[in-house]
């Protein structure tokens, strides 16, 4: 298990399992670095609409596997306790309340 830090240093949790889970997708070989560095440096985290204990962290990656998309990284925080769910390439970011950056 690794422990990696978001932008405002929160930790969350990497077990073995779900990065072994997350690079179960041949896109995702490769990108286990990206992980770490979507937390560190995202573009923008949203509010999950369906579960508002899950932050979506996205940030933009140019001439992946499956072409220039965002990497979508999926923290689950329960109490004190931060943890990935799972990681995936998708076109657009999802709709949900934008934590960072704050909204003017």
């Amino acid at each position: 298990m690794k422990t990696l830090y978001d932008h405002q240093r929160l930790a969350i949790r990497l077990t073995d399992e779900r990065l072994a889970h997350i690079l179960e997708h041949s896109e995702m070989i490769g990108y286990a670095y990206a992980l770490e560095e979507t937390l560190a440096k995202p573009e923008r985290v949203i509010e999950s609409l369906s579960d508002p204990q899950a932050r979506l962290y996205y940030r933009f990656y140019v001439g992946t596997r499956v072409g220039d998309k965002y990497l979508c990284v999926v923290v689950k925080i329960i109490g004190n306790d931060a943890f990935i769910l799972t990681a995936y390439f998708t076109n657009k970011v999802k709709r949900g309340v934008q934590l960072w950056p704050q909204e003017q």
